[in-house]
């Protein structure tokens, strides 16, 4: 009994001085741990802050998803002071305030850090028409009225013609006219820019001015659609059956087109006048 007594106390010592060794390391592991951990967290913060993480010039910044605006009219409207440290820029804020821009629908912003720099994502909104609206100035009658010219996109969102060539002068504006005031048409605009985007019939120019008579300045002659709220897009695929009717009429001779009823077309001839007779005195 006394042998297997002894045996037991120097396992359990054995025992104990194995765990104290286990434990030993553990604590150096976690010491060599906690070292390379903050080394490496050092190493990083002292990279962050030195001088090649800076935004020197617009040059550092790229530009993505542009179609219409340059690169350099999108930089101007970015409201960063050069030089400045990459982590000082807020790029949450920099895509808030592209988003405020009349021209731009989306925008994202990234830092890049090879090379430093930003990457800007945008969706830019596309004019598809310049729109002229006549808007009175005054409360009688013979004040005068202000032309205000604009342009609109496919959902008829206005943008000022100012912000969209501050940038770059020579961007090309669009070759459809609208006539009108803004207010009135807007609720068919979206109808009506995507029928004639899907007609074959050319249309110059878009009248509003009259809210009971659409008309339409086409390749065919002037086009009358009566009301914008009755049959828009059943009188547009009309006017593009009719693209043959040059073909059929001389179109010097045409006054206008009448789809105020698609089911029945009506092609207005311009009515000569009559030479007065002349009287012989006896």
């Amino acid at each position: 009994m006394a042998g297997i007594v002894s045996v037991s106390r120097s396992d359990l010592k054995g025992r104990r001085k194995k765990l104290r060794q286990k434990r030993q390391m553990k604590i150096i592991q976690t010491i060599w741990q906690t070292i390379v951990v903050s080394s490496l967290a050092g190493g990083l913060l002292w990279t962050a802050i030195q001088p090649i993480w800076i935004l020197k010039t617009p040059k550092d910044i790229e530009v993505l998803g542009n179609h219409v605006l340059s690169g350099e009219a999108i930089q101007s409207l970015l409201v960063v002071s050069y030089p400045q440290s990459l982590w000082r820029i807020e790029p949450h804020r920099i895509a808030e305030s592209l988003k405020q821009q009349p021209m731009i629908v989306q925008a994202n912003v990234n830092r890049r850090l090879f090379p430093p720099g930003l990457i800007i994502q945008i969706k830019e909104r596309v004019p598809v028409a310049i729109a002229q609206s006549r808007r009175k100035q005054g409360n009688t009658d013979t004040d005068h009225k202000k032309v205000s010219v604009g342009l609109l996109d496919a959902n008829g969102v206005w943008i000022p013609i100012e912000k969209y060539t501050s940038g770059d002068p020579s961007l090309q504006l669009p070759s459809l006219k609208v006539f009108g005031s803004l207010e009135q048409y807007h609720p068919y605009w979206t109808e009506l820019y995507q029928a004639l985007s899907q007609s074959f019939v050319n249309v110059k120019e878009i009248d509003f001015q009259d809210p009971t008579n659409l008309i339409l300045k086409t390749e065919l002659g002037n086009i009358h659609l009566g009301s914008p709220s009755s049959l828009l897009s059943e009188k547009i695929k009309v006017m593009a059956q009719m693209r043959n009717l040059p073909a059929q009429l001389n179109r010097s001779q045409i006054d206008y087109i009448d789809l105020k009823n698609p089911d029945i077309p009506l092609v207005q001839m311009i009515q000569k006048k009559q030479q007065p007779k002349s009287s012989t005195s006896r």
